[in-house]
């Protein structure tokens, strides 16, 4: 990338997880060849930022008085006027709006932020957060908090980690001299945490504090260092003198802020702490104790991986953080032998070394400057959204994370039922589907419309819904939008009028694709011509799901016992000859009873089908769990990767089982469901109407007993499904070039 004037604005370069954040990144993209100034109203980190040929200036941002605001916005807007930077870069709240406030709208440079943590979203405060053109997070959780809580558009955020310098926190770094300089013996035990004790996060160190008699009881030449600066600092250091005076030595000390930290933690055995702080610690290979004021996660080993990043190793949602609980752990790791410390060490340095580099953190903060540059191109997605089926909302979720491999920046707008539902849960802008003077003025400011994906051109529902869908397409064309009909599953069509309405309307659409070859078939028998047509794969088949832990926490919210392996059963409501509700029922009590499994319902439709399982569970004799609704598309197909086998009368249960790569037997209720029943090379359990629960019952045993055979089965097949849902994002990109 050309090189480029970066102006870092934040509350100040003391010691702290952000701070040392802006530094470690400041200096990288000097080192690259870019030009880098930081304002701040200064501290520790300073002297090592100018070493780096990194200018500081100061502006004091770190305070919320009005007037000290009013200062800082005029020294901000003197210092960009004048200092022709290419990139702003605002690290907090207040620096964001004053930085926000400082833009004019035809400002040239490109204006970024970085949130770091999660800030309360009510109050003045919240309303004047400018999140700037582009924000970066640095993990899941406060990208999922700024959807939720600001609106901010999923597609303007970049994920990226707190990328450590894997020199500078390594295990060949000597801790002597700080052992030394606290007279510390060179076989003695030391816990290190290190923090900002402020008010809130002060609590892990009173913690500790609290326990180390207890400690030292245990291991008579125990030391705990504690190192950070804040307001609670003069009171922690007269509780430490006082707990020091119990114990009848220099136990805990009390070190204040440093820039040594890497020394300091080379000289302990292990740390306690949270966020940046402890990825340092495991650069550092000692083990850790992942606690903070949000939450306690524990010994951090490979079970602990998944939720530690999921909440950027904050434990935010954990259980409280106690004294019991960090006794107990602090006891368990002094009791280890030295080579099973070292090991848990070594593995917190290999992941830190594979995932949390700072060349990462730099390449992932620069694409988004690159992304702020270029024209965003607007995308106008019509579908059945906001009606509570998971499957569509699957479909929309995943259309948003492929924008990420557009070749351009994209805004999308979603036509929806529930427009204020579907922004929150999305992350995009929204209109409803109703509105007629919304709708027109969302097409007349789009780039492009897409129409999709699901099954949204049948009439086997009702004609109204084939009419509303080819009238929002014609609207696009009246207003020259290129139309994309995006992965949708055609058909039935049975009425003539409907048949001639379709033709005429899709036939006027610049691209097709489309996620079987039946649906292909139904477009040429009705006489579609024109446009270029495709056949792909359903979207969902985009859809990562490498954190476990949301699936984890809906089944647990479920009441799931761990104690059996699962099966998960997904019905609908139909009209059907038999008695299919105890029928239903009694093969449930079956694969309990008979199988040994746990039965868990998987509910698409809200609130058809959680009506529908209530009503089988009443009928059983077993108990049975259903999970719970409004969950995510990951949380779904998390959950189907827990069990063994899945039970499916929807066509998105089926899909999300197979994305698990967990064997499914359909119910076939519609012609889609064979068709990717055939697809999938999985079996089916017969029509509904003609439903035998003894026969599968024999099929479900076949099935598990089979169990690798068939997951082999669905890894060709995903494979297939994977690669045709890609093809969708790139013809897309197609059309916006």
């Amino acid at each position: 990338m050309t090189s480029q004037k970066i102006l870092m604005a934040t509350m100040s370069m003391g010691i702290g997880g952000a701070e040392t954040h802006i530094l470690e990144l400041s200096k990288r993209l000097v080192s690259g060849g870019h030009r880098v100034m930081v304002a701040s109203n200064g501290g520790e980190y300073v002297k090592e930022l100018e070493a780096a040929g990194v200018e500081h200036v100061v502006v004091p941002m770190h305070r919320r008085s009005i007037g000290a605001m009013i200062r800082s916005y005029f020294a901000l807007r003197r210092l960009i006027r004048s200092g022709q930077f290419d990139v702003v870069h605002a690290h907090a709240r207040i620096p964001g709006f004053l930085c926000g406030l400082a833009r004019k709208k035809r400002s040239k440079y490109v204006f970024v932020t970085t949130a770091h943590g999660m800030f309360a979203a009510g109050g003045l405060a919240g309303k004047l957060s400018n999140w700037g053109q582009k924000t970066i997070a640095v993990s899941e959780d406060i990208r999922t908090y700024l959807i939720e809580q600001y609106g901010v558009p999923k597609t303007n955020i970049f994920l990226t980690v707190n990328g450590i310098d894997t020199q500078r926190f390594s295990p060949t770094i000597s801790g002597e001299a700080v052992r030394a300089e606290f007279g510390i013996a060179e076989t003695a035990p030391v816990i290190l945490h290190v923090s900002r004790l402020d008010q809130e996060p002060a609590i892990i160190a009173e913690q500790l504090l609290e326990i180390t008699p207890d400690l030292c009881a245990a291991h008579p030449d125990l030391h705990m260092l504690i190192v950070g600066g804040g307001d609670q600092l003069g009171r922690l250091r007269e509780m430490a003198e006082e707990v020091n005076a119990r114990i009848g030595r220099t136990a805990i000390h009390m070190t204040g802020p440093r820039t040594d930290v890497g020394a300091c933690i080379a000289a302990s055995t292990m740390f306690v702490g949270v966020s940046r702080a402890a990825l340092e610690a495991m650069s550092g290979a000692r083990p850790v104790v992942l606690t903070g004021a949000q939450g306690y996660i524990g010994i951090f080993d490979e079970a602990k991986r998944e939720v530690a990043q999921h909440t950027n190793f904050c434990g935010r949602g954990q259980v409280l953080p106690t004294e019991h609980r960090l006794r107990g752990d602090l006891l368990h790791l002094l009791a280890l032998n030295q080579s099973e410390r070292d090991a848990l060490g070594a593995y917190g340095r290999e992941m830190v070394q594979a995932e949390y580099s700072i060349e990462t953190m730099t390449d992932d903060t620069l694409r988004a400057y690159h992304a702020a540059t270029l024209r965003e191109r607007r995308i106008l997605v019509s579908g059945y959204y906001g009606f509570r089926n998971a499957g569509d909302e699957a479909i929309l979720d995943a259309f948003i994370q492929s924008t990420k491999d557009l070749p351009c920046p994209v805004r999308v707008t979603v036509l929806s039922n529930t427009p204020e539902e579907t922004a929150k849960k999305h992350g995009t802008s929204t209109v409803s589907r109703f509105n007629l003077f919304s709708v027109l003025r969302a097409l007349r400011r789009a780039d492009v419309l897409v129409s999709g994906g699901g099954s949204l051109l049948q009439d086997k529902s009702s004609t109204r819904s084939i009419i509303y869908y080819l009238s929002i397409i014609r609207l696009a064309k009246l207003f020259r939008k290129p139309v994309m009909l995006y992965a949708n599953g055609i058909g039935p069509v049975d009425r003539p009028r409907n048949r001639r309405r379709v033709k005429k309307t899709i036939s006027r659409a610049d691209m097709v694709t489309l996620r079987e070859e039946s649906s292909l078939e139904e477009l040429l028998r009705i006489g579609v011509s024109g446009p270029p047509m495709y056949v792909t794969a359903d979207p969902i088949f985009l859809i990562e799901t490498k954190d476990e832990a949301p699936a984890m926490e809906a089944l647990r919210k479920a009441g799931v016992p761990g104690d059996r392996p699962l099966i998960g059963i997904s019905v609908r409501s139909l009209r059907t000859g038999a008695d299919f509700v105890s029928q239903m029922a009694a093969l449930a009590d079956q694969i309990t009873h008979d199988l040994g499994y746990h039965v868990v319902f998987l509910p698409m439709q809200m609130p058809q089908d959680v009506n529908m399982s209530r009503k089988i569970i009443e009928r059983m004799t077993h108990p049975a769990y259903l999970l719970g609704t409004d969950l995510s598309p990951e949380a779904l197909i998390g959950a189907c990767g827990q069990m063994d086998l899945v039970i499916a009368m929807r066509l998105h249960t089926m899909l999300f089982a197979a994305r698990a790569l967990t064997p499914v037997i359909g119910l076939v209720c519609d012609p889609k469901i064979a068709y990717f029943l055939e697809k999938l090379d999985m079996p089916s359990g017969g029509a509904v109407e003609d439903f035998a629960p003894e026969e599968l019952l024999a099929l479900v045993r076949t099935v598990l007993d089979e169990r690798t055979a068939y997951r082999e089965r669905l890894t060709s097949a995903v494979a297939v499904m994977d690669a045709g849902a890609a093809e969708n994002t790139r013809l897309l990109g197609e059309m916006l070039r």
